[in-house]
């Protein structure tokens, strides 16, 4: 059963946030760039918050249409040459947002400065990558999307402090520019900021679950392969972007399979090593990294990936991973295809919205309370916990499809699979850390933990998304959805 033709979905950060926009310091510190409207100019009264000076703060973005969602399935022999253009779009907005960054008065005293240095240059270069890549699908046989050419126009579009959207004119609002002091204490303009914070205590019960039906499929199967003690870490993602060195500009940790990077091929992680206790299983686990931002220099502080895209502090080690495979509430499960590959959550919920949020935050003796866009504050005693459950509905032929998503599916609240489905081992995982907790006073909050995310997400907790490849051996898998459907617990 093979991967279906697909192409890399993602861009290097679509929407590239100034306020996170990060001016290197010696140390690979950050200095954020705000720009402040004047409180009297029109249409601003009603966006942002009033600072001391009596002006209105925003942070601008850069927001250009994600070229990857909008075309079809490459085919084959295209494929190469189309993610290479698609990388190379990654580098364009990747450009333009650091220019942006570093002539930030420019910007402010001339408002045609960012329509003709950044926004304009960017748009030709743009234009010229979109008719590469039709050429390419065409010459190889596809059919390239109409209105390819209209994706060129990238514009720029300004946010308050608290996240909101407000209008932005495609040029730089006539306005001040400001650079506030470093952060104190840890943290970045770029987010997480107090909002992003809810006492767990005061959080009611919520979790509910489906009850299980005549039938169901009430065993478990629990693989254990570590918490990544050894620190197998990198800033790609093979599933969206293979081939593609930090196609996921932020940190992931790693556990299971033990070749995971950007290169790797199916044939890599059958021959790999694995950190699994069961060597049957060479599945691979990933998730972004937790940090918590207290100012520490980790070794990527200076990296793409890390602190050069706002991902900064120390890297906190998982302190428990669990990973176990469930059942249907509605009946028996069918084993998963090898090289089946699932991501569930969506790293950029912030600006795409929350339809394809699906993590959960809370605490250690509060996990009937879960929060999907709040980090949990943990009274002492009690520690963080992230837990996941992904897709358990396969289309029954694809090990992957265009948009990542579409082969798989979420059953509905009784535990139904959608029409054609079949319901496979569900995958849940919880990871438990120690975390100092942060403090909120005066609005700020101090000592911020976050997970690792593009710039523009502001490291929101709805951000946070879990990774998947199954290379568990046929022998394994066959005894897991074993165990599954007969009711066993089997580890």
């Amino acid at each position: 059963m093979g991967r279906t033709s697909r192409k890399r979905r993602s861009s290097l950060a679509t929407r590239m946030t100034i306020a996170s926009a990060a001016l290197l310091l010696g140390g690979g510190g950050l200095v954020a760039v705000n720009v402040y409207a004047q409180a009297h100019e029109e249409n601003s009264a009603d966006t942002g918050q009033r600072s001391g000076s009596g002006v209105v703060a925003k942070t601008t973005t850069i927001d250009c249409p994600d070229v990857g969602t909008a075309l079809p399935d490459v085919p084959d022999s295209a494929r190469g040459r189309v993610d290479g253009e698609l990388a190379a779009m990654d580098t364009q907005i990747t450009q333009a947002y650091q220019r942006l960054a570093q002539n930030r008065d420019a910007a402010a005293q001339d408002p045609g400065w960012v329509q003709n240095s950044v926004l304009g240059p960017l748009k030709a270069k743009r234009g010229a990558a979109l008719d590469r890549i039709g050429q390419n699908i065409r010459r190889s046989g596809g059919s390239a999307p109409r209105g390819l050419d209209g994706m060129a126009q990238c514009t720029q579009r300004a946010t308050d402090d608290n996240g909101g959207d407000s209008p932005a004119p495609s040029t730089a609002p006539t306005s001040s520019a400001s650079v506030p002091a470093p952060p104190q204490q840890g943290g970045t303009a770029g987010g997480p900021v107090a909002a992003d914070f809810q006492d767990i205590t005061k959080v009611r019960p919520n979790v509910q679950r489906a009850r299980n039906g005549r039938g169901a499929s009430t065993g478990t199967f629990t693989t254990a392969c570590g918490t990544n003690a050894n620190k197998l870490r990198n800033s790609d993602n093979v599933i969206v972007a293979p081939g593609v060195t930090n196609g996921a500009h932020h940190m992931h940790d790693y556990v299971g399979n033990q070749s995971n990077n950007a290169f790797a091929s199916n044939d890599t992680f059958a021959g790999a090593a694995t950190s699994c206790r069961n060597q049957g299983d060479k599945s691979t686990y990933y998730w972004p990294v937790l940090r918590v931002q207290d100012g520490t220099q980790e070794a990527d502080a200076n990296q793409d990936g890390g602190g050069k895209e706002g991902n900064v502090g120390k890297i906190l080690q998982v302190r428990t991973a669990s990973i176990k495979f469930v059942g249907s509430p509605r009946g028996k499960v069918v084993a998963m295809p090898k090289f089946l590959r699932i991501i569930t959550g969506d790293a950029k919920a912030f600006t795409n919205g929350t339809a394809n949020a699906n993590a959960h935050w809370s605490c250690t003796g509060f996990e009937n309370r879960q929060l999907t866009d709040k980090y949990p504050i943990c009274p002492r005693g009690s520690q963080v916990v992230r837990s996941f459950k992904f897709q358990s509905c396969w289309d029954g032929q694809n090990t992957d499809s265009a948009n990542h998503r579409t082969h798989v599916a979420f059953a509905d609240a009784q535990g139904n699979c959608p029409a054609n489905f079949k319901a496979i081992p569900q995958l849940t995982m919880r990871l438990v850390y120690d975390v100092p907790a942060p403090t909120i006073a005066n609005g700020q909050v101090k000592n911020p933990y976050a997970v690792d995310g593009f710039p523009e997400q502001l490291h929101k907790p709805i951000t946070d998304h879990d990774d998947f490849i199954n290379v568990f051996s046929d022998q394994l898998m066959q005894r897991a959805t074993g165990c599954i459907n007969r009711g066993a617990r089997c580890n």
